[in-house]
């Protein structure tokens, strides 16, 4: 089992509603999800095309994937999660977009913005202690070769390449789009997310989510909104 810590707006916001029904996966019930009606691909391509993002369902990811250290229960996962949102304030990125990463589709920050990249940080750290080390076939997956060396050292260190000066907030939409329809994926995206786009997008909670067995698709086992009434350990 492994869990992870995401942003992801509430259930029943127009975003994760809209992101759900794209991504034909719905993370907080752990069900499936149609797919909407006013995209131009049939549902057999719009399952390959999203079908890598969404076994993780719509998120940001925070603190990756991890197995639990062993002197650390479910519970008290669960505890210290539920003292961090209470211990952070909520804020906003000014202004969201669509981006590519690679040949990913997602949404990204318009520019950089310290404060989302200040938060992340301290989700790394504050939830470090509770994490076991990596596994060897969990480090091959990653293809340390592919990696920068600072990439390498912060996966052995922190679990994840992509943390610190190395993370990018993102909120996947699709997997790798190839082919000879990647022009029309790319319209459908656009077409679709454009509402949501060109303006701020609140980090107002954050989701516990689980992996039961490898390969399963995630689920958010609590969803905590960041009320910032008290104050942060020292």
């Amino acid at each position: 089992m492994r869990y992870a810590i995401y942003f992801t707006p509430p259930a029943d916001d127009p975003l994760t509603v809209a992101a759900s029904r794209w991504l034909g996966y719905d993370a907080f019930s752990g069900e499936e999800r149609p797919y909407p009606d006013n995209i131009a691909l049939p549902a057999g391509r719009m399952s390959a095309v999203t079908a890598a993002a969404a076994r993780y369902g719509f998120h940001a990811t925070m603190k990756a994937p991890f197995r639990l250290a062993e002197n650390i229960s479910p519970s008290a996962l669960e505890a210290t999660f539920d003292v961090f949102c209470r211990n952070r304030k909520p804020f906003s990125i000014p202004e969201i977009t669509l981006g590519q990463l690679g040949k990913f589709y997602a949404l990204i920050p318009a520019a950089e913005y310290d404060e989302l990249q200040a938060f992340a940080a301290d989700v790394v750290e504050h939830f470090e202690p509770m994490r076991a080390p990596l596994l060897n076939d969990e480090i091959a997956r990653r293809k340390p070769e592919t990696l920068t060396e600072i990439q390498r050292d912060y996966m052995v260190r922190w679990g994840y390449p992509y943390v610190f000066d190395e993370f990018r907030f993102h909120m996947t939409l699709t997997g790798p789009v190839t082919g000879t329809d990647a022009h029309v994926i790319e319209t459908a995206v656009q077409d679709y997310f454009g509402p949501y786009t060109g303006k701020p997008l609140e980090i107002g909670g954050l989701g516990l989510f689980v992996e039961e067995r490898r390969g399963a698709p995630f689920t958010i086992k609590r969803w905590q909104p960041l009320s910032g009434v008290e104050e942060p350990e020292t």
